[in-house]
């Protein structure tokens, strides 16, 4: 049975209140094309049936542990060890929910306080929150800190940002007035973002390593930033590559967003995710989401508890810094497990193992006839550049049963100039039959 607590009497007050005519009024300024649109399903039937159905298309998909894997593009498929998954499942874990009495959940904020103390480590930074939905929307929140911080209404955005970054970031600046200078696509890491920053810039945003898979260095850019009063905004994609390449923080970036998906967090057809943000502690106050410290109670024990929140619901709807309504609390507790299993030396091996296969596949992948590899440095992921459309190669090789990569026109449809680019990944997943099986592929599909 329906709850339909209102009667129609109840609706007509309702809407003579606010001056609407009909309830279909409230909806007058949503396009009628996406009011009750038709949807090609079939009509109702049984549970059974309906299983069966669903379960035969999703057959139809291609799961990534079962065929050579070589995607990536700001996801990336890494072991999970099985103690991720159980630890996380336990009761206290899966069933709690945000502390809004946090003295109270001592085991979730203990939880959230070593999630930031290893965030800010691998930063490099100073400090950290407990954690932001993904990566792409924490860009956003930085770049709007970064408003905040400087006074200042513009930002510049790499030509090497990932494209849904760059997305986000857009939506989010819309909403406050902030005029974007966004750089064209940089495939070769070669573009001059300190002569972008002019005197109403309030940061400029990068990714290392970039969408196309350079690897840079950030300390000049960070310095220039630094001169003309703007801030350095760096984006990690690919957080195990912070094991490896020098930290944002050491380089000297302000702001550090990055995607936790890589530790403890499976690939699960798009989410959830777990965005890592950290910076330098005279920013905190700026700083979105919530912050975790520790102190000693009455008696000198040592506690935890909920230091800084800076959102509407516990603060002044006009002194909060973001809308941010929750952290992603379990799976920045996988990221936290996964992450303490390795140490600072399992993550530097691990780190190393991504690099080693990725320069053994880009080896491979460099004597195919038609394909040339664009980069000169790289982590795990780098750009083929193939004589012809990438994206029917990768379909025809998808029929192979070969995961060959992302076509940049799928994230980047509307410039012709990258549609020839494959971007394609290794990790520690990758095996020696995998990149048999994909150079033997592309060689034939290119022939």
């Amino acid at each position: 049975m329906r709850y339909l607590p209102l009667t129609p009497a109840d609706r007509g007050h309702m809407l003579a209140a606010i001056g609407a005519g009909s309830i279909d009024a409230l909806f007058g300024d949503v396009p009628k094309a996406m009011l009750n649109p038709a949807i090609d399903l079939p009509p109702h039937q049984g549970e059974l049936a309906v299983e069966r159905m669903v379960g035969a298309m999703a057959a139809r998909n291609l799961a990534a542990g079962a065929a050579p894997f070589f995607l990536g593009a700001g996801a990336y498929r890494h072991h999970v060890p099985a103690a991720v998954d159980h630890l996380i499942q336990r009761s206290e874990f899966l069933t709690s929910y945000t502390p809004y009495q946090p003295e109270i959940s001592q085991g979730t904020l203990q939880m959230l306080f070593e999630f930031q103390t290893q965030v800010a480590a691998i930063a490099g930074m100073e400090i950290a929150n407990a954690s932001m939905y993904d990566g792409s929307t924490g860009a956003a929140e930085a770049v709007t800190m970064a408003a905040r911080l400087t006074r200042r209404k513009g930002a510049v955005l790499s030509g090497g940002l990932h494209p849904h970054y760059r997305a986000a970031i857009a939506t989010a600046a819309e909403a406050i007035g902030l005029a974007l200078d966004r750089a064209p696509w940089d495939v070769e890491a070669r573009e001059d973002l300190a002569a972008r920053i002019g005197p109403d810039t309030a940061c400029v945003v990068v990714q290392n390593p970039g969408f196309f898979g350079q690897v840079r260095d950030l300390a000049p850019l960070a310095a220039a930033c630094r001169a003309k009063g703007a801030l350095l905004v760096a984006v990690v994609t690919e957080v195990v590559s912070l094991g490896a390449v020098a930290a944002p923080g050491e380089m000297g970036a302000d702001i550090v967003v990055a995607e936790g998906q890589g530790l403890g967090n499976p690939l699960g057809f798009g989410g959830p995710y777990v965005g890592l943000f950290a910076t330098k502690e005279k920013y905190v106050r700026q700083m979105p989401g919530r912050l975790c410290g520790q102190t000693v109670d009455t008696e000198g024990r040592r506690g935890w508890v909920l230091t800084l929140s800076t959102r509407e619901q516990h603060i002044r709807r006009e002194k909060a810094t973001s809308n941010i309504c929750t952290n992603a609390g379990l799976c920045a507790l996988a990221f936290s497990i996964h992450l303490a299993l390795l140490g600072e030396d399992g993550f530097r091996r691990l780190a190393a193992l991504n690099h080693a296969a990725a320069v053994g596949l880009a080896e491979r992948l460099g004597a195919v006839k038609k394909a040339r590899l664009v980069n000169d440095s790289f982590f795990n992921e780098f750009a083929l550049r193939l004589d012809r459309p990438a994206a029917p190669v990768v379909e025809a090789l998808a029929k192979r049963g070969i995961l060959a990569g992302v076509p940049v026109s799928r994230l980047i449809p509307d410039d012709p100039k990258l549609a020839d680019l494959l971007l394609v990944t290794a990790t520690e997943t990758t095996r020696d039959s995998d990149v048999d099986a994909l150079v033997q592929g592309l060689g034939e599909v290119l022939s």
